[in-house]
């Protein structure tokens, strides 16, 4: 007899299950995800999850782990339509769970999921070999001690990309290690694009960051004379200096910043001026099609991967930035797409193969051009179609892709790259909104905090000589917030455009900034420091 279950069973059934899920009572989602009308496997999958938030982790673990044994072949679908491996998935909440507790005295090993075909959209012709492995009970905590795993010797480099500043190495065991400036390095990278409220690129009135300079003083605004509200009164006092964003960039630890070189020509200068002063590099891209850049396609028509006058036109963009940047001492890593797969002024989505062929000769084509040899990279969504990568792409040297898989970090990314590809891996955007519905700014900003703090002891944990090995770092996304993003650019909208793995269940695409711009009654120069900047300060100055 539950007298809890009694008191709201009545109610229960008026309510939906996937807003409760993403609510705050815990108490009634476990009972009406114990009658959702969702495959048993997804079913499973979300009492596990709601269990894990009620911070009842033994309970989860045993739950997700009946996830392994009776439903591992159970699939949902992403925002972008692609499968949702739900198994796969709970073996590495498991993972993370008994690594995050060792208090509750468990031992998780042997576990596998392998999809044969699991990487296009196309779940008919998906094969599964399963081992969902063994969940042990230590019978006393003695046997537990906190996870502290050691480095191993990844051997000798057998293997060299690039000359001089920035080269990627490659060892006997299969790891994968940046140097700059012969200097073993992570990519502790952001997205910057300090966009002032009001403009829109849809609208046509987004400016060039790189050259903006409302007040007419000579200075870039946002990298010179962005200051930090402190006290978040929106009020810039006397104890709240101008700083400008590179300084506050460097005191956080960021080594690079991502940029396209168009549709906005750059000022090549301040990037000068960012690497000398405050050492930071650029890590520069071509859009390579997508939103029909670059390829001389209409935005109805799209980017055609086969068809030879948009060939042409993104091999003229990629030689034009290489030979406009080549030179310059700030470069670190030439950066292909943003996630073209997904479609979206593209059709790489029903043309993977030839899309990827294609991302192969602009590769092939920078290596020619480019003097310094430096590295190139994707920038893929998530592992859709990694496998025709894998095939098609041998002068890429890092998979870099957008991956958003929730708190918990990136899940199987760094073994199935290893494993498929054998490429090094950057994931180059990644983060999380600090805003959710029915929760606290505070909650909201110290759950975004939390999110980066494990996607970044993710990726640290992965790179050489540590997990799989082949982890280089990441793009955080994003700088500063941007208020166009939901089509309002006047107003900081809070809806949410998608589902999504984030407290409150959706992607709220005007709020993944780590600094905010308050009310934004001083844009585009105030700075309000979210956790999440804090979180990064601590850990990028300290390993």
């Amino acid at each position: 007899f539950d007298c809890n279950f009694v008191k709201i069973k009545k109610k229960l059934f008026s309510f939906d299950h996937w807003k409760l899920l993403n609510s705050r009572d815990l108490n009634a989602a476990f009972y009406k995800w114990n009658f959702a009308p969702e495959p048993p496997g997804v079913r499973q999958f979300y009492i596990a999850d709601i269990l894990e938030r009620s911070g009842l982790i033994k309970h989860a673990i045993k739950a997700y782990y009946a996830v392994l044994v009776h439903f591992p072949r159970t699939y949902g679908w992403t925002y972008w339509q692609t499968p949702w491996y739900i198994g796969k998935v709970a073996i590495y909440r498991i993972k993370y769970l008994v690594k995050k507790y060792p208090k509750v005295n468990m031992k998780f090993e042997g576990a596998y999921i392998e999809i044969i075909n699991g990487f296009d959209h196309n779940i008919r012709n998906d094969e599964f070999i399963v081992n969902p492995g063994r969940l042990i009970e230590k019978d006393s905590i003695r046997d537990i001690c906190l996870f502290k795993e050691t480095k191993r010797d990844p051997g000798d480099i057998v293997k060299t990309v690039g000359k001089d500043k920035v080269k990627l190495v490659k060892y006997e065991a299969g790891d994968w290690q940046l140097f700059i400036n012969g200097k073993p390095s992570m990519v502790k990278a952001l997205t910057y694009a300090p966009t002032r409220i009001g403009e829109s690129p849809d609208e046509g009135t987004l400016a060039n960051w790189t050259t903006q300079d409302i007040n007419n003083n000579g200075l870039i605004d946002g990298p010179y004379e962005a200051w930090v509200d402190k006290n978040r009164d929106n009020i810039r006092d006397e104890d709240e200096p101008v700083t400008g964003d590179f300084s506050l960039m460097k005191d956080m630890g960021v080594n690079a910043i991502r940029v396209y070189h168009h549709p906005a020509k750059l000022n090549k200068e301040l990037f000068g001026q960012m690497y000398e002063k405050y050492g930071i590099y650029v890590i520069l891209g071509d859009f390579l099609g997508k939103y029909a850049l670059g390829s001389g396609a209409s935005w109805e028509q799209g980017t055609d991967y086969d068809n030879p006058v948009h060939q042409q036109n993104m091999l003229k963009s990629v030689k034009e930035m290489v030979l406009e940047f080549r030179d310059e001492p700030y470069i670190l890593i030439w950066l292909l797409g943003n996630e073209n797969v997904y479609g979206l002024g593209c059709n790489a989505d029903k043309k993977p193969r030839s899309f990827f062929k294609f991302a192969n000769r602009a590769a092939k084509l920078i290596k020619q051009l480019d003097p310094q040899q430096r590295p190139v990279a994707i920038a893929s969504g998530d592992v859709i179609y990694l496998d025709i990568f894998a095939k098609e792409c041998p002068d890429i040297d890092i998979f870099g892709a957008n991956i958003y898989r929730g708190h918990h970090g990136f899940l199987d990314l760094w073994d199935e790259v290893r494993r498929i590809s054998g490429k090094a891996v950057m994931v180059t955007e990644f983060g999380s909104p600090s805003y959710a519905g029915g929760y606290t700014r505070r909650e909201s900003e110290q759950h975004q905090g939390m999110y980066h703090r494990n996607s970044w002891q993710d990726i640290y944990e992965n790179s050489a000589g540590r997990g799989a090995g082949n982890a280089l770092g990441g793009i955080v996304f994003e700088w500063l917030d941007e208020w166009w993003k939901a089509y309002e650019p006047g107003y900081h909208d809070k809806k949410g455009v998608a589902a999504g793995p984030f407290l409150g269940g959706y992607y709220r695409e005007e709020w993944f900034g780590l600094c905010s711009q308050g009310e934004g009654k001083d844009s585009p120069f105030l700075r309000q420091l979210k956790d999440s900047y804090f979180t990064y300060k601590q850990l990028w100055n300290n390993n």
